[in-house]
Order: C-alpha cells, then structure tokens, then sequence
C-alpha cells in the first residue's frame, strides 16, 4: 500500500503576503561530513500522531521539471522481527517538487535514500530502534530513467550533477550524504547512558538550502512531553517567515505556545548570509563594480548559503587539528548570522549546548520542508526542562502549568519582539541558556 498522501483534506492556515521563492541556482558538488554511532537500546511500542503542520506558502511555477518520470522506490515495511519500527515521515510543504536524501549511519533505515515528493505529499516510512541517519532535501533534479545518474549527459549544472541543491552524485536513492551546502535533520536514537536517549538536531554545520523541521510522533511512553518541547524549525529564506512574534502555534497546539525568533523579517532573513558565503551571489551591476556595502544588491529569493566550514575547509572553521576544542574553535560570522535567524539549529561543531534535543526513546519523527511561522527558540526558553526530560525526569504539574502560560514564555524569550524587525542580534542568541548534554552523554552526531 502506497502511504503518500496529500494534505488537501486539512484545513488551510491563513496565508501571508510572502514573496515568491524559487528553486534557481546551481550546485557543484562539494565536501561530504558523515556522523558517528552509539551502542544499541530497546524503546516501547509507537502510537504515531497526527501532524501539527499544514499548509504552504506560495512560490514559483517555473522550476525545472524531470525529463524523465522516475517512480518512487517502494516503502519500506516494518521489519516482522522488529517489534519496534519507528515511523520517520517526511513532508513537502514547499510549493516546488523536492526530492528528499536520507543517509543511514547505524542500525536498519527506510529501505531508500531518496525518492521524489510532490508539493503537499507526504511519505511514510521506518527505521529499526537503533537507526542513526539524516534526512535533507534536494531541489530541481532531473534524474535518467532509472534514476542511476542525471537526465543528460553534462546534468543539470554542467558538471553532471542530476540535482542543483543536495546532490549525492546524481543518484536518486542516496548512497552518500548531500552536496553542500544543505539543510539537515540529524538523527542518533540510541544516544546517552546504554543507548535509552534520544538525540536529534537540525544543522547548519553543512550550510543551508532549504527550511526545515522536526515534529515529534510521541510513543506511549512519552505523550507526557509536551509539543513545545520538541517541534523545533529552522526557517532562514525569504518569503516564509509569518509576522515577527515571540510565540504561536506552529509545530504544537494552542494549549502549548511555541517560543519563537522574533526579529526577523522576510527582508532581513534574506540577508543574514555573510556576502563570499553565498553559493551564488548576485551579478555584479552593468559596471562591474559591487557597492558598499555588498548587501544594497538585491539578493536571488532561493540564495544557499555555504557554511564557514564547507567554504574554506580550514582547521579554523571545521573545529580540526590545533582548534578540535570548544575552547580552540570560536563561533564564525556564518555560525553567528545562522544562529540568529534559527536559534535552535547547529551552527558550527562545537555548537551542542543550545542544538541538540535530547529526550527518552521512544516515538517516530517527521521531518517537514518549508514548515509554516518562524524559526523555533526553544533550547534558550525551556533549557532547565529540556535537562529535567533528558535526565529521565518528568515534568511537575507547576512546571507543566508554567510552560503552556504564554505570557511567562514571552518573559522568558531572551529575544523579544520589535517593530520593523529586518535585524541580525546574534550576541543576544550566544548566551549559554538551555545546556542539553547531560553528564557523561554523548550525542553521537559529527
């Protein structure tokens, strides 16, 4: 049976007036980052909820479409000597064809490393309990027609790419991670003390293509956890972003306000890429000469974004050699801008004390392009509970209380909401808030 569906059913958010975004550049092909693994763990049985994101915001038409229609590699089935498939869905809340890369680390992934999915379809897969991967996205492919290599010869950038953004050596079924830069959701479900804790991340360590999130698919061991708690989203192009506000109830319910960045605008997030690091920046003007500032130009809608890292490949930025250190290895510009436009994202490697979720096994994951609202802030808000959770502690009804009352979580937002917003104030976002590693934990993801 054929799981992907559309959302055409659900009830439609009220739309903003958003520019259009558009799937234009190239990518070459680039360094590749793999993740590391954990010993294994047992989590109980899966009842996965519905999804709490829906529908989309517009964009343009004129992507570049397959020459040839490639079908979708077949589900994959709960293993029968599993008793515990964990459900991972992905979602395409883009208004473009994407066609989304899944990388399996450890343990037994879904059964394909990508496949095609159209504008409001949605996947349905599993992984075994102790699956350790990433899942990104990839715009404007063109595959052959048995989706082993690009449409044409040359590929779609001339350098026999078969995708502009995310390409795995123009396979349609990944083998290997993404060409950067790219958006991840990173994934170690057997982290922690004998494997009982989950981690999960989304990073901008590689650079960023796309927006991105993680919804939670609880487990009857976990319904406790409130959505607030675990919804993150990264959203840092232009034409997504909903009005500037400090909470909402995007990626959760109105009983738990979700804590939001609320500076941004969609003028300003279309700026927060430091100028040498954009894939592919504008032309210069008819003269040749680009003005000063660089940032007066006006930037491309679909702009992604190199990471330090991934740009220069130094020891400096990657974290390598003399600077393998949190103490060696400082934050970038990039890492600082990324951290600004989505605070709950990884923005260089030493970036895990306000990045990384942790919370018990247990549960499935859906993983959402283009969600809806703003960027998440919730490892600064809801640090101290986040720790409470990842050491195996449960939630006080005081705390339970306090953390569905909006005005307390807008209290507790370090950034609050302006006027105008079209502003980067990355200092306010470095401050160390909600530390998620607990003693002697590992989260096991590079």
């Amino acid at each position: 049976m054929d799981n992907t569906t559309t959302r055409e059913q659900q009830p439609r958010k009220k739309k903003h007036r958003k520019r259009k975004f558009s799937f234009k550049n190239v990518l070459l092909l680039g360094p590749f980052r793999f993740f590391g693994g954990r010993a294994k763990a047992a989590v109980t049985t899966i009842t996965v909820t519905a999804s709490i994101i829906n529908g989309t915001f517009p964009m343009s038409n004129n992507t570049l479409t397959s020459a040839a229609t490639v079908p979708s590699p077949p589900l994959a089935k709960p293993d029968p000597n599993n008793p515990t498939p964990i459900p991972l869905v992905v979602t395409n809340n883009c208004g473009e064809t994407i066609w989304p890369g899944i990388g399996t680390q450890n343990g037994l992934g879904p059964g394909t490393g990508g496949f095609e999915l159209a504008p409001g379809a949605r996947r349905e897969m599993y992984v075994s309990p102790d699956w350790q991967g990433r899942v990104w996205g990839r715009t404007n492919c063109s595959f052959n027609a048995d989706g082993t290599g690009p449409s044409n010869l040359n590929g779609v950038n001339g350098n026999g790419a078969a995708c502009l953004t995310g390409d795995c050596f123009a396979q349609l079924s990944c083998e290997y991670t993404g060409a950067v830069p790219v958006t991840l959701a990173e994934f170690n479900l057997i982290g922690g003390f004998g494997g009982k804790q989950t981690f999960y991340d989304i990073s901008l360590v590689d650079g960023y293509n796309i927006p991105l999130g993680i919804i939670y698919l609880p487990a009857d061991n976990t319904t406790w956890i409130p959505p607030n708690l675990t919804n993150a989203a990264c959203i840092a192009s232009a034409g997504y972003l909903s009005e500037p506000s400090s909470t909402g109830t995007y990626y959760t319910n109105a009983s738990y306000p979700t804590p939001y960045e609320s500076l941004q605008d969609n003028r300003g997030v279309a700026r927060w890429c430091p100028w040498d690091l954009q894939k592919y920046p504008p032309k210069k003007p008819g003269d040749g000469v680009y003005p000063y500032p660089d940032d007066a130009i006006q930037r491309p809608i679909f702009d992604p974004c190199l990471s330090a890292c991934s740009h220069t490949n130094s020891p400096q930025d990657c974290c390598t050699g003399d600077y393998n250190s949190p103490e060696a290895c400082r934050p970038s510009l990039y890492s600082e801008q990324a951290k600004a436009v989505c605070p709950d994202a990884y923005s260089y490697a030493f970036d895990d004390q306000t990045s990384t979720f942790i919370i018990p096994t247990g549960g499935g994951w859906e993983v959402v392009f283009c969600p809806l609202g703003r960027s998440t802030n919730i490892l600064q808000v809801f640090g101290k509970q986040l720790r409470d959770i990842a050491s195996g502690n449960r939630l006080s009804k005081e705390v339970l209380e306090r953390i569905t009352n909006q005005s307390w979580i807008e209290e507790m937002n370090p950034v609050k909401s302006r006027n105008g917003g079209d502003v980067l104030q990355p200092a306010l976002l470095t401050m160390a808030a909600g530390v998620m590693i607990v003693m002697g934990v590992g989260n096991g993801l590079v």
